[in-house]
Protein backbone atom coordinates (compact mmCIF):
# COMPACT_ATOMS: atom_id res chain seq x y z
CA UNK A 1 0.00 0.00 0.00
CA UNK A 2 3.21 2.26 0.58
CA UNK A 3 4.42 1.11 -2.64
CA UNK A 4 1.44 2.36 -4.49
CA UNK A 5 1.05 5.62 -2.48
CA UNK A 6 3.96 6.71 -3.25
CA UNK A 7 3.59 5.39 -7.22
CA UNK A 8 0.77 7.92 -7.34
CA UNK A 9 2.15 10.71 -6.55
CA UNK A 10 5.89 10.06 -7.98
CA UNK A 11 4.18 9.91 -11.56
CA UNK A 12 2.51 12.73 -11.41
CA UNK A 13 5.58 14.79 -10.20
CA UNK A 14 7.51 12.93 -12.87
CA UNK A 15 4.82 13.55 -15.20
CA UNK A 16 5.17 17.17 -14.48
CA UNK A 17 8.95 17.45 -15.48
CA UNK A 18 8.28 16.01 -19.14
CA UNK A 19 8.72 17.91 -21.88
CA UNK A 20 5.11 17.04 -23.60
CA UNK A 21 2.25 17.22 -22.76
CA UNK A 22 1.70 13.30 -24.28
CA UNK A 23 3.83 11.84 -21.92
CA UNK A 24 2.53 13.94 -19.00
CA UNK A 25 -0.63 11.68 -19.81
CA UNK A 26 1.12 9.04 -19.76
CA UNK A 27 2.49 9.22 -16.57
CA UNK A 28 -0.54 10.66 -15.12
CA UNK A 29 -2.29 7.43 -17.14
CA UNK A 30 0.25 5.58 -14.62
CA UNK A 31 -0.47 7.28 -11.47
CA UNK A 32 -4.08 6.37 -12.25
CA UNK A 33 -3.22 2.84 -12.06
CA UNK A 34 -1.21 3.11 -9.32
CA UNK A 35 -4.52 4.68 -7.37
CA UNK A 36 -6.73 1.59 -8.47
CA UNK A 37 -4.00 -0.46 -6.96
CA UNK A 38 -3.96 0.82 -3.73
CA UNK A 39 -8.36 1.27 -3.77
CA UNK A 40 -8.02 -2.67 -4.34
CA UNK A 41 -5.28 -2.59 -1.28
CA UNK A 42 -7.61 -0.87 0.66
CA UNK A 43 -10.59 -3.11 0.02
CA UNK A 44 -9.25 -6.09 0.59
CA UNK A 45 -7.64 -4.81 3.53
CA UNK A 46 -10.88 -3.74 5.05
CA UNK A 47 -12.10 -7.34 4.24
CA UNK A 48 -9.35 -8.51 6.12
CA UNK A 49 -10.25 -6.83 9.37
CA UNK A 50 -6.57 -5.00 8.82
CA UNK A 51 -7.95 -1.53 9.68
CA UNK A 52 -9.48 -0.12 13.12
CA UNK A 53 -13.03 0.94 13.31
CA UNK A 54 -14.35 3.20 10.03
CA UNK A 55 -10.10 3.50 9.40
CA UNK A 56 -10.69 1.42 5.92
CA UNK A 57 -13.95 3.03 4.55
CA UNK A 58 -11.95 6.46 5.35
CA UNK A 59 -8.98 5.55 3.05
CA UNK A 60 -11.60 4.04 0.15
CA UNK A 61 -13.22 7.40 -0.01
CA UNK A 62 -10.12 9.15 -0.13
CA UNK A 63 -9.03 7.13 -2.78
CA UNK A 64 -12.28 7.68 -4.92
CA UNK A 65 -12.28 11.02 -3.99
CA UNK A 66 -8.61 11.64 -5.80
CA UNK A 67 -9.64 9.36 -8.04
CA UNK A 68 -12.44 12.01 -9.33
CA UNK A 69 -9.91 14.46 -9.23
CA UNK A 70 -7.27 12.66 -11.29
CA UNK A 71 -9.65 11.51 -14.45
CA UNK A 72 -10.85 15.14 -14.21
CA UNK A 73 -7.25 16.37 -14.81
CA UNK A 74 -6.80 13.27 -17.61
CA UNK A 75 -9.78 14.43 -19.11
CA UNK A 76 -9.40 18.11 -19.74
CA UNK A 77 -5.30 17.10 -20.88
CA UNK A 78 -7.00 15.16 -23.53
CA UNK A 79 -9.81 17.48 -24.39
CA UNK A 80 -6.82 19.91 -25.29
CA UNK A 81 -5.16 17.56 -27.87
Amino acid sequence: MRRAGVSIVSNIVEGCARRGESEYLHFLDMSFGSLRELHYQVSLARRLGYFKENAGEILSDKCVETSKVLAALIRSLRRTD
